[in-house]
């Protein structure tokens, strides 16, 4: 395997079922750079959340494997943090403690009480949730539940974050608003992202590359674009780009021409997608996402 600093090799995913072996993956490579962000795109069954749940060490690849900084990935770890669609907030603890829990699991013997606070401060901060650190998950909105969410993945310092449709259950302004907070957390921290979204204007607004899913079974990388919008981004003037819309376009070709969404049971998922329920959502095209 390369020096890359995440490293997807050669990675097929077979489930055994009733009706017998399904291939979900079949020989996905991905060699990505520290800070770098990608979106994994594609229609619903085609192995998305599978990839993700591989490199978060949840699924053990049949064949292949993954590599971070050198190190094969074999079990989920504090450097691989997840966020996923819901936020996962446990309701009887307030936003700052649903934050500790995390930092108190890896940090306990390396950091200090006053260290901690000050550390589940600034990650509280870097969300916009300072002013709310006190309040239960029934006291506060959905982009904010899901902030406190990002709060709590960023505070275990992990050098991959892993995003499975993190904005997809908010409304459009919400999803805007919580789309230009991760770009300036992304712009400070400088974590490799790894996000699966159905949202192709967010997949370009947010990614250096975008990574295109062939159609399950046997899914596998069918195209990647690289997206050289110069950062820092703005979706108003982006709204006007005659680059943004070049790259939406690619995407949608790709999407809608190359790869059409079958109307079959073929591709009616993985039987890890259906455990996991994020593969059942309708790709997006949301137009004001980028001109919000």
């Amino acid at each position: 395997m390369s020096e890359k600093h995440l490293n997807i090799d050669h990675v097929s995913m077979v489930f055994d079922t009733p009706a017998g072996p399904f291939v979900a993956l079949d020989n996905v490579n991905l060699k990505m750079d520290e800070g770098e962000y990608v979106s994994l795109i594609g229609h619903s069954g085609c192995g998305k959340s599978t990839v993700l749940n591989i490199v978060a060490g949840l699924l053990q690849a049949s064949t292949g494997g993954v590599m971070l900084d050198g190190t094969e990935v074999d079990e989920p770890g504090p450097e691989r943090a997840v966020v996923f669609q819901h936020h996962s907030l446990l309701p009887w603890l307030s936003a700052y403690e649903n934050v500790e829990l995390a930092v108190k699991q890896v940090f306990k013997r390396k950091k200090s009480r006053a260290e901690m606070r000050e550390w589940i401060e600034y990650n509280l901060k870097l969300v916009h949730m300072e002013h709310a650190m006190d309040k239960l998950p029934g006291e506060i909105s959905g982009g904010m539940k899901q902030r406190v969410g990002i709060a709590r993945a960023l505070s275990m310092q992990p050098k991959v974050l892993l995003m499975d449709e993190p904005f997809g259950a908010l409304d459009a302004l919400t999803r805007a608003h919580m789309q230009d907070s991760l770009m300036e957390i992304h712009a400070e921290l400088g974590n490799t992202v790894i996000m699966i979204t159905h949202d192709v204007d967010e997949a370009v607004l947010l990614s250096d590359r975008i990574v295109m899913m062939t159609n399950g079974p046997s899914a596998t990388i069918g195209e990647i674009l690289d997206i050289k919008l110069q950062r820092p981004r703005n979706r108003v003037a982006l709204a006007d780009s005659a680059e943004y819309n070049h790259y939406r376009a690619a995407v949608l070709k790709f999407l809608y021409e190359r790869q059409r969404n079958p109307e079959s049971g073929a591709d009616a998922g993985t039987p890890e997608d259906d455990a996991s329920g994020s593969e059942d959502r309708p790709l997006q095209v949301v137009t004001s996402t980028a001109a919000a």
